[in-house]
Parts: C-alpha cells; sequence; structure tokens
C-alpha cells in the first residue's frame, strides 16, 4: 500500500517545516534514511538510561533537587531536539534519496511506537513523583503515559481503517514542550517545577490537564470524524464493524490488566518500582501496536488476542491471588526483562525477513546482489 500522511499542524507546517528543510540539505545522500531513524531512537534511550542512573525511583527531583547535574538536563534537550528532528527528515531524505521502503516506512512508526513510552518517562525525572509538598503521584504518572499512548494508538487505528495517517497535532507540540522543560530545568534547577505558579497550580498540573485535554476533546475525536468521514465517503478499508474495532480489543485488554496490577497489586508494585513498571507498559504496547502497524501495511486481519496477554495475565494472577507475595518485584523484573528480550527479538525478526523479501539493506542503500 502507499505511504500518505497528512500533517495540518500549523507549528509543523510553518515552523518546523522550514527548519526541517534547511537541516536535510548537511546529511550526505549515501545515508540510508533507517540509520537517521535508528540514531534518533538511539540517543533517546541513551538520555533514558543517563537519567534513569541519576533518578532510578523518580525521587530526585523532589528530595535532593541537585542530585541530577545541570549537563544531564541540557544532554536531555540536545538529545531530544535530535530525535525529534532526525525522526522529522528520516521520510523527506527517504524520497530525496528514492529509497522509500515499506521496511522503512515500519521501522520509523514502529521505533516511534516504543520512543513514545521513553520520552514520557524520562519527563517524569523532570516533575518528580509525589512526596507530599510537590510533583505528581505515580498513579498519575501511569494514567499520563496510558493517555499518551492512546493517542498513538488512535493514530494507528485510524490509519488501519481509512488507510491514511493523519500527523496527531499533540506530536510537534509534546516534543517542543519536551526541550523547552529539559532547557528550563537546565537554565533554572528543578525547583521551578515545585513551586505554584498559577492560582496555587504547578506546571506540572498545567501539563497533565493540556494533555488530557488536547487527547480527549481534540485527538479522539478528530479520530472519530476521520473514521466517520471515510465511511461516508465510502472509503473505509473494512466493511463490518467487528473488522473496524478489531486492533483496538488487544490494547485495550492490556490496559485492562495493567490496570488491574496496579490497584489490586498487594505490594503496591507501582509505588516501589514506578520505573521498571512503566517501562513494562511502555514495551508491551510497543509490540502490540508493531502488529497493528503491520497488518496496516500489509492489508492483514490483526489477531484478537496479542500473544503478550497470556503470560501477563497469568503474571497478574499470580500476583493478585498472593501466589507471588514477597516476589512481587522480582517477578515484575523477570516478566519486563522477558518482555523487553521477546519485543527486540520480535523487532529484529521482522527487520531481516522485510530486508530479505524487498532484497535491501536495512542501514545501507547498497543494493543487494540477487542470488
Amino acid at each position: 500500500s502507499q505511504y500518505s500522511a497528512v500533517d495540518t499542524n500549523p507549528l509543523s507546517v510553518y515552523i518546523m517545516q522550514p527548519i526541517w528543510n534547511k537541516i536535510i540539505k548537511i546529511v550526505p545522500l549515501w545515508i540510508a534514511p533507517n540509520l537517521l531513524t535508528f540514531s534518533g531512537f538511539v540517543m533517546i534511550l541513551v538520555n533514558y538510561f543517563l537519567i534513569s542512573f541519576y533518578d532510578w525511583d523518580y525521587t530526585a527531583s523532589g528530595t535532593s533537587p541537585g542530585l541530577v547535574p545541570t549537563w544531564v538536563w541540557l544532554f536531555s534537550a540536545f538529545t531530544t531536539f535530535c530525535a525529534y528532528a532526525l525522526d522529522s527528515i528520516d521520510g523527506k531524505h527517504a524520497r530525496r534519496t528514492q529509497s522509500s521502503t515499506p521496511l522503512g516506512e515500519l521501522f520509523d512508526h514502529g521505533l516511534d511506537s516504543w520512543a513514545t513510552s521513553i520520552f514520557v518517562l524520562s519527563f517524569f525525572s523532570v516533575c518528580s513523583r509525589d512526596n507530599g509538598k510537590t510533583g505528581v503521584s505515580v498513579y498519575t504518572m501511569y494514567i499520563y503515559l496510558s493517555i499518551v499512548l492512546f493517542n498513538f494508538m488512535c493514530s494507528h487505528w485510524e490509519k488501519y481503517n481509512t488507510g491514511v495517517l493523519f500527523l496527531p497535532w499533540g506530536y510537534d507540540i509534546s516534543q517542543v514542550v519536551l526541550i523547552t522543560a529539559y532547557l528550563l530545568t537546565g537554565a533554572v534547577g528543578v525547583e521551578v517545577w515545585q513551586k505554584p505558579f498559577l492560582f496555587g497550580y504547578y506546571i506540572t498540573d498545567a501539563l497533565v490537564i493540556l494533555l488530557i485535554g488536547f487527547s480527549l476533546f481534540l485527538s479522539f475525536p478528530q479520530t472519530l470524524y476521520n473514521i466517520h468521514r471515510a465511511h461516508l465517503k465510502k472509503t473505509l478499508k473494512n466493511d463490518s464493524l467487528y473488522e473496524v474495532l478489531l486492533p483496538l480489543v488487544s490494547p485495550l485488554l492490556l490496559f485492562v490488566l495493567l490496570t488491574v496490577w496496579v490497584v489490586f497489586s498487594p505490594s503496591n508494585i507501582l509505588e516501589k518500582q514506578p520505573r521498571l513498571f512503566l517501562w513494562m507498559v511502555g514495551v508491551t504496547f510497543s509490540n502490540v501496536i508493531c502488529k497493528v502497524i503491520i497488518c496496516q501495511m500489509s492489508s492483514t486481519r490483526p489477531e484478537l488476542l496479542h500473544w503478550f496477554l497470556f503470560p501477563l495475565a497469568l503474571v497478574v494472577y499470580a500476583a493478585l491471588s498472593g501466589l507471588l507475595g514477597w516476589a512481587e518485584e522480582a517477578a515484575l523484573a523477570t516478566f519486563t526483562a522477558l518482555l523487553t528480550a521477546a519485543h527486540l527479538h520480535y523487532g529484529v525478526c521482522v527487520g531481516m525477513q522485510l530486508s530479505e523479501h524487498l532484497n535491501i539493506y536495512i542501514f545501507s542503500l547498497k543494493k543487494r546482489v540477487q542470488e
């Protein structure tokens, strides 16, 4: 299927696109677009692990504000901008080098589906978790992450049904907000997030309210509207309501299972290991969405139940029934490691299969020799 995306965001169209068009001229023509995509993702990961090193349990900004060195926040701003730039120019570069492929599209969106959660998890270090005076509770973090992932899912669910990816307005805005937040934290220190700035509200409250408002009143209605319009124009890819809603079943069940674990965990797992738990949420989500993206690209049906749901259901049952007892944290750590490995393995396999099938290299523009 031919790739089509629509971007109507004024911030993107009038400010960012002209910047990307200048940056892209510097990129040498021999560089493979996937290399740009991957470099951006690696930068996000490096940044995430760096912040995790200084602030594993999301308390650094709240209890001991100098724990994360200033250079880390500035480095965060730099890597976030680079990743944003690379993610924005990879497609342009592919068209410029006439190397647009389904592999590139999958690579881009697949890594985005994972990067989305990592951006959010890095940002939580800025506002820190609730310590009675400032910060956001780990439950707010979980809801915040879920909403961001729900938004990402909506745009790909929409593409699955309409064949067009309407780029959500939230994307460019969130990237600019992130970069500004890191620069501000680097310049002024984390204290800026801990003083009420308006009517006793904190900046972080405003961001949460903005995010929820954006999702529920802008992104989601827009998605439904675009699907409805395609239905009226008779351009919907799927005829039955069952087919239309099918890709939503696994992500929603995933959310239900995770939420049940969060709410009923005997050892309060989210309070104990917020970083580990939220990372696991991001990985499982990314894998579920990658399957939907592949189905959408290959015009196949997604399976009703993603296989990650079965081990997850087992772990949740074992935790809630008290079977795990004191080992709940260890079980979470093991489960997270296994899921992350499974997700990486899946990504590598799909990439290799596609590169063989399309007879191209993933990270090079050289042509493969036909066997």
